[in-house]
């Protein structure tokens, strides 16, 4: 099983970044899919979560500004951001789980300048 994140990097606050997830090794739609970042001295949050129903949340602190989606023929999970802020500076990954089995990605860094 491999989750592979991409697209982090450096951006000026206001900026827009897309991270993506591709999936390998499981049976893609039947795992809920989510991204959580890891903030400098802070707990791992729940960014966003796509549930294996097409549930969808958002941490309380996105407002509006990312979008998850899915693209099931390729097996990939993506995270538009806008309006980006320096609070949003983090190490995201991204998890797919189900009742039985938990994987992780690699994670990919975001940081966003002021």
């Amino acid at each position: 099983v491999q989750l592979q994140a991409s697209g982090g990097g450096l951006v000026q606050a206001g900026g827009s970044l897309t991270l993506s997830c591709l999936v390998s090794g499981i049976p893609f739609m039947s795992y809920a899919m989510d991204w959580y970042r890891v903030a400098p001295g802070k707990k791992r949050t729940l960014v966003a979560h796509w549930g294996s129903l097409g549930d969808i949340r958002y941490g309380d602190f996105v407002k509006g500004r990312f979008t998850i989606s899915r693209e099931s023929a390729k097996n990939t999970v993506h995270l538009q951001m806008n309006d980006l802020q320096p609070e949003d500076t983090a190490v995201y990954y991204c998890n797919a789980w189900n009742y039985e089995n938990d994987y992780w990605g690699q994670g990919t860094q975001v940081t966003v300048s002021s």
